[in-house]
């Protein structure tokens, strides 16, 4: 189709939004591919008019509104990424994910700066083993919570400088960040208000605590703080390409000098989606799980 490229899949990651779809809970937005998948990396077979920069081909990985499951699947080239030097196809299946994710919200819309300090929560996940590569990559402390010591050992072999564990500590109680990443939601929104500093930005990206949760504003207004809520997948195809260009810019050279690698718990052939996704569920994977034809 016009201006858009026909990738056949090598490989696709496992998201949480992939469980929820399947639950029912997360549907495709409109014109998008039902099948689960919101990253690939694979050859480009086809590339329609109006396609800039890409033919057939080239190796790739991709940012999807769905899809990556699929054997082919058809995408915006607004949304394609070279594959890094230095990688492989299916290894650069674990990047656009978690690394349009990050570069989004931590660094577009939080406007994270070298020597503030990132807490990120569910350090040990796909989006949290990018978050602390990338924070200190760019010149920041970087605090993660997670759940296990396993995570916690993870987590600061990637560079983090503390690391806590929830299920035994209460970060708020010791944390400060001047920009905090959360995928919990509800439930931590009054402790994340905490241990924001003055001038604080708190960028909420999930909700799996929960969608209701308590909200100080004369604690907000006192720190001058704020509080954003944002989403990727259903975002329009031209905020997506500024995204995909901002970490072809900014990121991907960090990748292929090294400073920052993609995180793999696990590679799962494609027809055995199921136990990826028991995988994910489980919770005791570090980085991310990739499904591989």
């Amino acid at each position: 189709m016009r201006g858009e490229v026909l990738i056949e899949v090598s490989a696709s990651a496992v998201n949480r939004a992939d469980l929820l779809q399947r639950k029912g809970f997360y549907d495709p937005p409109p014109g998008a591919s039902p099948y689960p998948g919101l990253e690939c990396s694979g050859v480009v077979v086809e590339a329609g008019p109006d396609v800039l920069g890409f033919e057939p081909g080239d190796h790739v990985c991709a940012l999807l509104a769905g899809g990556g499951y699929a054997e082919r699947v058809a995408v915006p080239w607004q949304q394609v990424l070279p594959v890094p030097k230095g990688l492989s196809d299916v290894e650069s299946g674990a990047l656009p994910e978690v690394a349009c994710t990050v570069w989004s919200n931590v660094f577009m819309t939080a406007r994270l700066r070298k020597g503030e300090t990132l807490l990120v929560h569910g350090g040990a996940s796909g989006i949290g083993t990018m978050a602390i590569q990338l924070a200190k990559a760019f010149g920041s402390r970087v605090i993660a919570t997670v759940g296990s010591p396993e995570k916690v050992a993870g987590c600061m072999e990637l560079g983090a400088d503390e690391v806590v564990n929830y299920r035994t500590e209460d970060f708020a109680e010791t944390a400060r960040a001047d920009v905090i990443l959360d995928i919990i939601g509800g439930p931590y929104l009054e402790r994340n208000l905490t241990a924001l500093n003055p001038g604080g930005r708190l960028v909420v990206i999930g909700l799996q605590g929960g969608t209701q949760g308590r909200l100080d504003l004369g604690q907000l207004l006192a720190k001058r703080a704020s509080v954003h809520g944002t989403t990727l997948r259903a975002r329009p195809v031209d905020e997506k390409g500024v995204i995909v260009r901002g970490v072809k810019d900014n990121v991907w050279p960090l990748i292929e000098a090294g400073a920052v690698r993609p995180v793999v718990q696990a590679r799962v052939p494609m027809a055995e989606a199921a136990e990826a996704h028991r995988l994910l569920e489980d919770g005791r994977h570090i980085g991310k799980i990739l499904l591989v034809r």
